[in-house]
C-alpha cells in the first residue's frame, strides 16, 4: 500500500499509538463497508473499519524496526487489510499486534506451533508479536530458511534445492556423503534415501554431515564422533545414510553448526544446545568428549531468542534478538581475540560482544572462522575480528583484533551478506558484487587475473578486493561458502539469484563437483556446477 503511487497524499505514520481494535470498533462503521475486516473463528466474527485510520496499515511495519530489505518482505501486509483472517480477533491487541500476528502465521516455522508454544515464543521475544516477527524474519534472513543453499565442507560439499533436495559430492571415508557407500565422487548426486523429506539446512564438518527438514528433525551421517581425526578421536561406527538423531527428537531445530570438538543446534524458539566439549571451563556444562546428548547453553542467552549460530574452531557465536535490538554473544576459546571482547581469554558462558553498541551497529548476519569473525550491520558496515593472519580481517595488515573492527575498505559497499574460512573472508554486497580477501591458498579467493595455471591467484590479499571472476558470470551473486578447517585445502562455492552454483578452489576430493584433468587439483576461475538448485 503506497500512497505516493496511489495519487492520494503521502501518509505521515512515525510515532503512532498502538490503538486497541475496541477503540476503532466503537464508532459507527457506515461510512467503511468496502473496507471492513472480517475475522472468522471460535468467537463471534469481528468488523472494524481500517480505513478509520490508514497509516495504521504502516505502523506495523515501522514498529518491527526494519530495513528496506525486510519491508519488501511484508508486502503481504497489505492483503491482512483486505482479505479474510484465519482467527478470531482478540479484542485487546492493537491492530499492528494483530496484523503482526497474522504476518507470523505465514511464516513455515511459525505454522506448526501450537497456542500454547506461540505464547512461549512471545513471551521470549518480549510478548509482543511485532518482536515475535521480527525474530522469525531475523532468521529466514541469516541462514537462508526455505530456499537454495550450498555448503563447502571440509573435503566434501552439500548443496540443497529450493524444493528441498540434497545433493552430495567429494571426499567420503567415512559415508559423508550419505549415499550409503564410502566411495569418493566428483559428480553430485542425489541423496535418494532422503526422498519425501523436505530439507531446509544443511551443515557439513570434517567427516560429517547434518541435515535438518522442515518438520525440525535432524538427519546426520558420517563420523559418529564429535571430535576430530587428526587427533585420534575417531567412532567406531560409520554412518553412511541419513539417520535421524533421537536425542534431538525433542527439539524442533532449525539450524546446526559443526565446529571443531564440538557441534551446536538451534531451536525455533530460538534455545542453543550443543553436543560434546561441554567440560566446565568450555561451553558452561559438564560434558564427556563424545556425549551426544545435548545440552541447553547456560548463561546470558537461556532467556534470551537466538536467530543464528555460528562455530568456529573451539568457539561458539550467537546472534541474539532482544526488544532492545540485535546483538552478539560469544563463547568458548579466546584465542587470537575471536570472541571479541578485548583480550584473549576464554569464556565459559555466553557473553554479549559490547562493542556494537559503541560502534552503532546492528548485527544481521554473523560468521564464524577457524580463528576470525565477520559481521554485517543493518546499515551494511561489516565488522572483523581475531587472529588477522594473511590479511583474513581486511585492514590491509597481519594484526589482530581483539574486538570487532569496521573494514574501512568496503566504506562505499552495503554488505548484505559474509562468509569467513581458514584464514579467508568473502563479502557480498547488495548489488550482488563480491570482495574478497585473506589467505590465496588454493585459489579459494576467486582473485586469478591471468589464465588459468598463471598468474598470483595463490597471493594473499590484505584488503578487500573485488572478485572480477564472479563479475563475469553477469548474475547477481547471494551467498557465498567457503571450507572452514584448518585441516582442509579450500575451496569456495558462489551461489547466483537464479540458482545457478559456480565452484572454484581445491578440488582434489571432487569437492568442486567439478572433473578436473589429471594434473589438476584445483580451479582457479568460477566454474558451473551441474546442479539447478531453485
Amino acid at each position: 500500500m503506497d500512497a505516493t503511487t496511489s495519487g492520494t497524499p503521502t501518509v505521515q505514520y512515525h510515532n503512532i499509538p498502538d490503538q486497541p481494535i475496541t477503540a476503532i470498533v466503537a464508532a459507527p462503521v457506515s461510512a467503511f463497508l468496502r473496507q471492513v475486516r472480517h475475522c472468522f473463528g471460535d468467537s463471534t466474527p469481528g468488523e472494524f473499519p481500517l480505513a478509520a485510520n490508514p497509516s495504521i496499515v504502516l505502523h506495523v511495519l515501522t514498529t518491527c524496526n526494519l530495513d528496506p530489505q525486510d519491508l519488501a518482505k511484508l508486502e503481504a501486509t497489505c492483503s491482512f487489510f483486505r482479505q479474510p483472517a484465519n482467527f478470531a480477533p482478540d479484542y485487546e491487541l492493537s491492530i499492528s499486534e494483530l496484523a503482526a500476528l497474522d504476518m507470523c502465521q505465514r511464516r513455515a516455522i511459525f505454522k506448526p506451533m501450537t497456542d500454547e508454544e506461540r505464547q512461549s515464543l512471545k513471551h521470549r521475544c518480549g510478548g509482543s508479536w511485532k518482536l515475535v516477527l521480527r525474530f522469525l524474519l531475523a532468521g529466514e534472513a541469516c541462514c537462508r530458511r526455505e530456499k537454495s543453499q550450498a555448503i563447502a565442507g571440509p573435503g566434501h560439499s552439500i548443496a540443497v534445492t529450493s524444493s528441498g533436495a540434497v545433493y552430495s559430492f567429494g571426499s567420503n571415508s567415512s559415508g559423508q556423503l550419505g549415499h550409503g557407500n564410502t566411495e569418493e565422487d566428483w559428480r553430485p548426486q542425489q541423496i535418494r534415501s532422503l526422498q519425501g523429506i523436505r530439507i531446509i539446512q544443511a551443515a557439513a564438518g570434517a567427516g560429517r554431515t547434518m541435515l535438518i527438514s522442515d518438520a525440525g528433525r535432524v538427519y546426520a551421517f558420517g563420523k559418529d564422533s564429535f571430535g576430530e581425526a587428526e587427533y585420534g578421536v575417531q567412532g567406531t561406527k560409520l554412518v553412511t545414510t541419513p539417520q535421524p538423531v533421537e536425542s534431538l527428537k525433542d527439539i524442533f531445530v532449525v539450524q546446526a553448526a559443526i565446529g571443531n570438538f564440538f557441534t551446536a543446534v538451534l531451536s525455533r524458539e530460538g534455545r542453543v544446545y550443543t553436543f560434546s566439549w561441554g567440560k566446565d571451563s568450555k561451553l558452561g556444562h559438564k560434558t564427556e568428549p563424545n556425549d551426544v546428548e545435548p545440552q541447553p547453553l547456560l548463561g546470558a542467552l537461556e532467556n534470551i531468542p537466538v536467530v543464528q549460530i555460528a562455530a568456529g574452531y573451539c568457539y561458539l557465536l550467537c546472534l541474539a534478538c532482544q526488544p532492545s535490538g540485535m546483538s552478539v554473544y560469544s563463547v568458548g576459546c579466546g584465542l587470537g581475540g575471536k570472541l571479541g571482547h578485548g583480550s584473549r581469554t576464554d569464556e565459559k558462558y555466553p557473553r554479549l560482544i559490547e562493542q556494537f553498541q559503541l560502534l552503532n551497529l546492528q548485527p544481521m548476519v554473523v560468521a564464524a572462522g577457524a580463528w576470525h569473525a565477520a559481521v554485517v550491520g543493518r546499515d551494511g558496515r561489516v565488522c572483523t575480528w581475531g587472529w588477522g593472519r594473511y590479511g583474513c580481517l581486511g585492514h590491509g595488515n597481519e594484526e589482530c583484533e581483539s574486538v570487532p573492527k569496521v573494514v574501512e575498505a568496503l566504506s562505499d559497499v552495503k554488505a548484505v551478506h559474509v562468509a569467513t574460512g581458514d584464514y579467508t573472508t568473502f563479502v557480498v554486497s547488495d548489488d550482488g558484487d563480491v570482495y574478497s580477501f585473506g589467505c590465496g591458498e588454493s585459489a579459494s579467493l576467486g582473485h586469478n587475473t591471468a589464465g588459468e595455471g598463471q598468474g598470483n591467484r595463490h597471493a594473499n590479499v590484505l584488503s578487500p578486493e573485488l572478485v572480477m571472476s564472479l563479475k563475469q558470470v553477469n548474475e547477481r551473486v547471494v551467498q557465498i561458502s567457503l571450507t572452514n578447517s584448518i585441516y582442509w585445502n579450500a575451496h569456495t562455492f558462489a551461489l547466483t539469484e537464479s540458482g545457478k552454483l559456480y565452484a572454484f578452489g581445491a578440488g582434489d576430493k571432487g569437492q568442486l563437483g567439478i572433473e578436473l584433468a589429471n594434473n589438476q587439483t584445483e580451479r582457479g576461475n568460477p566454474e558451473r556446477v551441474d546442479i539447478d538448485l531453485n
